[in-house]
């Protein structure tokens, strides 16, 4: 049995940038080709990756968008912990009675715990 080499089109390139910008996993959008993963890869790599990269850039697009106007405080809120690295921080002190000391004590029984 001989097997016709796989000749990519301008339809195959653009279904393969498309479905990879969908988030579709590489194995079915062999399928919608009508090829192996294996060939996918060899013949749309460059696809796989634009689609993606392209996908992506159109919802930081949005996202920032959303965030920018200050009409989305969810997107506000993603944005500076995402890119600005600003995060929720919880402090607790411990104290004594009063808001005095804590005295600690370590006795002899307590040294293997060291």
């Amino acid at each position: 049995m001989s097997f016709k080499p796989h000749r990519p089109t301008d339809k195959t390139r653009q279904q393969a940038q498309s479905a990879s910008g969908l988030g579709l996993p590489q194995d079915q959008i062999a399928a919608l080709i009508g090829i192996a993963p294996e060939t996918l890869r060899k013949h749309y790599d460059l696809e796989l990756g634009l689609g993606k990269a392209q996908a992506s850039a159109a919802v930081a697009k949005t996202l920032f968008n959303k965030a920018t106007v200050g009409q989305d405080t969810t997107a506000m809120i993603w944005w500076t912990k995402a890119q600005m690295r600003w995060s929720e921080t919880m402090r607790q002190e411990v104290t004594g009675r009063d808001g005095g000391g804590i005295m600690i004590q370590i006795s002899n029984q307590d040294t293997d715990l060291v």
